[in-house]
């Protein structure tokens, strides 16, 4: 059976973070586990606008808090900017995590291909287990 010491936890901050962290409750985890609670913002993001005003980095940095209260580990949060999959798999080879933790919307069809699938690449890429979580 494989032990998840390091854990990467890949949030969105909409429903399906919710989701993540209710799937992670599930595993059985050593108590010296770690979870790094991650949240990608792209380029443009960092600065709340009105047709995103939730990707403010104070108001991710609260709502990973709000998150990072419900882990039953030890825990740390980190905000990084730039492409999403890439910057979680950077995360993972940093900490070198046995898991990484991720939500999908379940995306199809020509959307899945214009929009991308994060949670997709994370798997094709990681040097780690993925654990995917439907959205």
């Amino acid at each position: 059976m494989q032990v998840f010491k390091t854990i990467i936890v890949a949030l969105d901050c909409t429903d399906t973070s919710d989701r993540v962290l209710s799937a992670l409750d599930s595993l059985s985890l050593p108590a010296n586990a770690k979870a790094i609670l991650a949240r990608v913002l792209s380029e443009n993001d960092g600065e709340a606008t009105l047709e995103r005003p939730h990707d403010s980095r104070e108001i991710v940095e609260e709502q990973l808090k709000t998150y990072q209260s419900r882990v039953r580990v030890s825990s740390e949060i980190e905000i990084l900017t730039g492409d999403p999959a890439e910057e979680i798999i950077r995360l993972a080879n940093i900490h070198q995590a046995d898991l990484i933790a991720i939500g999908t919307r379940g995306l199809k069809g020509v959307k899945r291909v214009i929009e991308g699938s994060v949670s997709a690449q994370v798997v094709a890429e990681a040097p780690c287990s993925v654990f995917v979580v439907r959205g």
